[in-house]
């Protein structure tokens, strides 16, 4: 089973048990690089204290490091999805091994990576 960028939100939900909002929150964060949760709401409209919470939350699941109080980036898309779909398997209770959805999701969004921090 193929990804591409088109559906990627919906395969981290589906994969990796994410909200549709943190799948958002997750693709525009990697998509475009660091971000404030102002930044975030405004590029969603979600309010500030959702962008913030959601932002949070991936912290949480490894998906995200926090650099500020105020600003979020990505980890790298290898290590960010595999973090958060090892704790998706300690958390579901599920034996944690190689998936290739996953791997495909996160080589699918190698590239927007790259490009937004290698302007």
């Amino acid at each position: 089973m193929s990804v591409n960028i088109n559906d990627v939100e919906e395969k981290l939900v589906l994969e990796l048990k994410l909200s549709p909002l943190q799948a958002k929150v997750f693709v525009l964060v990697v998509k475009n690089g660091k971000k404030s949760p102002e930044h975030i709401a405004q590029s969603l409209d979600i309010s500030n204290s959702q962008a913030l919470e959601v932002a949070q939350s991936l912290v949480d699941l490894g998906g995200f490091i926090d650099i500020t109080k105020t600003e979020f980036e990505s980890m790298h898309p290898r290590f960010a999805v595999v973090n958060m779909y090892r704790r998706m398997c300690l958390k579901e209770n599920i034996p944690f091994k190689k998936n290739l959805l996953v791997d495909n999701i996160s080589i699918i969004l190698e590239k927007p990576y790259d490009d937004a921090r290698t302007k």
